[in-house]
């Protein structure tokens, strides 16, 4: 059935795609700022969050899980009032004055901004125990669960700049630790590379893959390996795999025109607005030095106050027929 056209009231001050704890953290601001918030999430409620076994990193949250804080941010927004929508999105379109998001199912809402917290997804091995040991050894995040690993011996596989950044991390904790790359040589920089060099705790295993990750109920305990040029397989007892070959952000949703990096993220000013007036990005998806849950909530609680200000001062310039929205 064709969409029409209805003149409401109906229009947000802000609309909030992805509910990480990026825009979980914007929905509380926004909503503490009296703005009309949406924030819409097609899954679970913390994004990868909400899949983290333990979390020991974020302030004043000890001993907690993933799911736990994911569940606690989204009572605390909820607790202000948001409006939380649970659907897929499947277009942005940003507008001169008014911006457009496009529901699955037709509907379209309109907004006087955006806050676009889609976050990135880690790229994986796709190899059997990766996925079943996820939490329980298997990691994509040493500065997260790293100290889970002091004195432990541990597997870091990929050969770029992060790789090797999170294994002279974990150098510092672990009792051993074998930095496994499917080359002869890294991709990272000359300087991190000589690091590694005279770490005695890291030993470098070349030309290999990972082809299984093995473990029992308590976690794992071992990895499955293949030389690629000789095809001869081994195997390294381990207790934690860190897996970092790279990152890919959410950036699907993008408006066009919004600035990205060579690697698709996404580039914001201070306030976490883009070169688009009105459109806001903060958590993972933003171009910036790290991720991590913490500086993901920062960026939302940011994105929100700079929404707030821009709201307040495009308010009063949008006639009222230019912020509706879509009723299928």
């Amino acid at each position: 059935m064709k969409a029409r056209l209805d003149y409401t009231e109906e229009c947000y001050d802000v609309i909030i795609v992805g509910g990480g704890p990026a825009g979980l953290t914007a929905g509380l601001y926004c909503q503490r700022a009296a703005l009309k918030t949406l924030l819409i999430e097609k899954g679970l409620a913390g994004g990868q969050l909400a899949i983290s076994k333990e979390v020991e990193n974020y302030p004043g949250m000890q001993g907690i899980t993933g799911f736990e804080l994911a569940e606690k941010m989204l009572r605390h927004a909820e607790s202000f009032g948001l409006e939380v929508m649970r659907r897929e999105v499947t277009q942005v379109e940003a507008g001169a004055d008014v911006h457009t998001v496009g529901l699955a199912g037709g509907e379209t809402l309109r907004s006087l901004s955006l806050i676009l917290a889609l976050g990135g997804t880690v790229r994986k091995l796709g190899i059997p125990g990766e996925a079943e040991y996820l939490g329980s050894g298997v990691s994509y995040c040493a500065t997260c669960d790293g100290f889970f690993f002091k004195d432990k011996t541990v597997a870091v596989v990929g050969g770029g700049d992060t790789a090797a950044e999170e294994a002279l991390y974990l150098a510092k904790l672990a009792k051993k630790v074998y930095h496994v790359h499917r080359k002869d040589e890294l991709r990272a920089s000359r300087l991190l590379q000589g690091r590694l060099k005279a770490e005695p705790v890291i030993e470098p295993v070349w030309n290999t893959v990972l082809t299984q990750i093995e473990g029992d109920e308590t976690g794992v305990r071992a990895v499955a390996l293949e030389n690629i040029k000789t095809g001869e397989k081994g195997r390294l007892q381990v207790e934690g795999v860190f897996i970092f070959i790279g990152y890919a952000p959410n950036n699907a949703l993008i408006p066009p025109g919004v600035r990205m990096n060579e690697q698709g993220f996404v580039i914001t000013d201070g306030k976490c607005e883009t070169n688009v007036a009105g459109v806001f990005v903060a958590g993972d998806l933003r171009q910036k030095y790290a991720n991590q849950i913490v500086i993901a909530a920062a960026d939302g609680c940011t994105a929100a106050l700079a929404a707030a200000h821009y709201v307040e001062g495009h308010k009063g310039m949008v006639p009222r027929h230019r912020c509706s929205h879509y009723q299928a």
